[in-house]
C-alpha cells in the first residue's frame, strides 16, 4: 500500500504558514495552513508541530561517508538524513580503486549520495595520497567516471603540504587536465603552505570549488587585517564556487566575520563531516553550522538559501532545491529555537548565540526520517 504524508501548519522559511501532502512520495498539494483533509482512518502519518519549518532536502556538498577509512570516514546516514540532510556529496574519500565500494553503499542508503572522485587512485586510504604522482592514475580515472556517471559529480584534488608531500603544485595541474579531459569541475581543498595559496587560485576555473575557503591557517584566503587577497577577488570574478568545509580545521569566526565585512560571503555552507568530528566536534552537525551562520549575522533565508537552492544548481539538479507539487519528496523539517548555544570553532574559539536550528526530520519519498 502507497504511503501517504501530511505535514500540517509547517512554515516556508520566509514565513508562511502551509500543509503539505505527500502521496505515495510525491508532493500533490500544498495549500494555506490547516486546510488540508485528511480522514482519521486514512493510514496517512501526520506531521504537526508548533513552529517546525519546512525547506527543501539539506545538501552537504562536502563529507567523508566511506565508513572504512580513518580517520576521514562515517555512515552514510549517520550523516545524512538522520542529521536533517538528503543529500550527501562525499568529498574525495575514494579515487578509482574503491569509488565501486562506495557506490554500492549508497544503493543502501536512504540518504541520497554523489560524490567527487579523488584524482588519486587511493583516495583517503592514506592522508598523504598526492604525495606520490604515480597514484594519479589517469586511465583508472577516465574508466572510473565511465562507468559511474550519475554518482560522479566532480573530481577532487587536496592541494595542502601534508598531502602532497615533495609533488608541490603538479598534481593540480593534473587534476586541470583531467577535469578539461572529463568534463567535470574541480574541488580544490586548500591548506597549509607549500603551494602558496597565490599558486593555487589561479588554476582554478569558473564552475570549479575552492572548499575551506574560511580556514585560519596562515596560508589562507585574507591578509592579516582581514581584507581579502586579489587571487580571492580574481577567483570570484572567474565565477569559482566558494565552499565553507568546516571540518576539524578549516573554519575560523575570524576569517568568517572578515569575509562577511568585505561581502565574500559562500556559495554553499558544507561540513566536512566525518564521525571524530561528529562525534568530538567542532563540526557535531549541520544544524550546528548553520547555527553559526546565523550568530555571524546572516538571515535564516540567506542560510537555508546555501544549502538547498545554491547547492542544488551547482549540482545541476534545480528539482533538490525547490518544494512544487508534482515532484518527488525531498524535505528537510527544522526548529529555530530561541536558546543560546556555545559554538566553536576550529581554532577553538567560541561564540554564543541566542538562537539555534535544529533539525527534526528529513523526508525522502515516502519516508518520513526523524531526527
Amino acid at each position: 500500500m502507497d504511503r501517504n504524508i501530511l505535514l500540517r501548519r509547517v512554515r516556508l522559511v520566509g514565513g508562511e504558514e502551509v500543509d503539505v501532502a505527500i502521496n505515495a512520495g510525491i508532493i500533490t498539494d500544498i495549500v494555506p495552513g490547516g486546510t488540508a483533509l485528511c480522514r482519521a482512518d486514512s493510514g496517512t502519518e501526520i506531521w504537526e508541530r508548533p513552529g517546525t519549518y519546512v525547506s527543501s532536502g539539506w545538501i552537504d556538498l562536502h563529507v567523508h561517508a566511506f565508513p572504512e577509512f580513518d580517520p576521514y570516514g562515517d555512515e552514510i546516514d549517520e550523516i545524512g538524513v538522520k542529521q536533517g540532510v538528503t543529500t550527501i556529496v562525499d568529498a574525495g574519500s575514494c579515487g578509482a580503486d574503491r569509488i565501486g565500494d562506495l557506490a554500492a553503499g549508497g544503493r543502501k542508503a536512504d540518504t541520497r549520495l554523489l560524490a567527487f572522485l579523488n584524482i588519486s587512485r587511493i583516495g583517503l586510504k592514506r592522508i598523504d595520497e598526492l604525495s606520490r604522482l604515480e597514484w594519479i592514475d589517469r586511465d583508472k580515472l577516465l574508466q572510473a567516471v565511465s562507468e559511474h556517471p550519475e554518482l560522479i559529480v566532480g573530481l577532487k584534488a587536496r592541494i595542502s603540504r601534508s598531502v602532497v608531500g615533495e609533488s608541490g603544485i603538479q598534481p593540480l595541474r593534473i587534476a586541470r587536465e583531467l577535469s578539461e579531459r572529463t568534463g567535470l569541475p574541480l574541488m580544490v581543498h586548500i591548506g597549509s603552505a607549500p603551494p602558496d595559496i597565490r599558486e593555487v587560485m589561479p588554476l582554478l576555473c569558473g564552475g570549479d570549488v575552492v572548499t575551506h575557503y574560511l580556514n585560519g591557517k596562515s596560508n589562507n584566503l585574507f591578509d592579516e587585517e582581514g581584507k581579502p587577497l586579489d587571487v580571492l577577488r580574481e577567483a570570484v570574478r572567474r565565477g569559482v564556487h566558494l565552499d565553507v568545509g568546516h571540518g576539524t580545521a578549516s573554519f575560523s569566526f575570524r576569517v568568517a566575520e572578515a569575509a562577511k565585512r568585505h561581502g565574500i560571503d559562500p556559495n554553499t555552507i558544507s561540513t566536512d563531516i566525518y564521525r571524530g568530528n561528529r562525534l568530538n566536534g567542532p563540526v557535531y552537525s549541520m544544524s550546528n553550522l548553520l547555527s553559526k551562520f546565523l550568530c555571524l549575522g546572516y538571515t535564516l533565508e540567506q542560510t537555508v538559501d546555501w544549502v538547498t537552492v545554491r547547492a542544488a544548481e551547482w549540482l545541476k539538479r534545480p528539482e533538490l532545491g525547490r518544494i512544487r507539487v508534482g515532484d518527488r519528496a525531498n524535505l528537510t523539517l527544522f526548529g529555530l529555537e530561541e536558546r543560546s548555544i556555545e559554538l566553536i570553532d576550529s581554532e577553538g574559539e567560541t561564540r554564543t548565540a541566542a538562537r539555534r536550528i535544529e533539525a527534526k526530520g528529513a523526508i525522502i519519498g515516502d519516508k518520513l526520517i526523524k531526527c
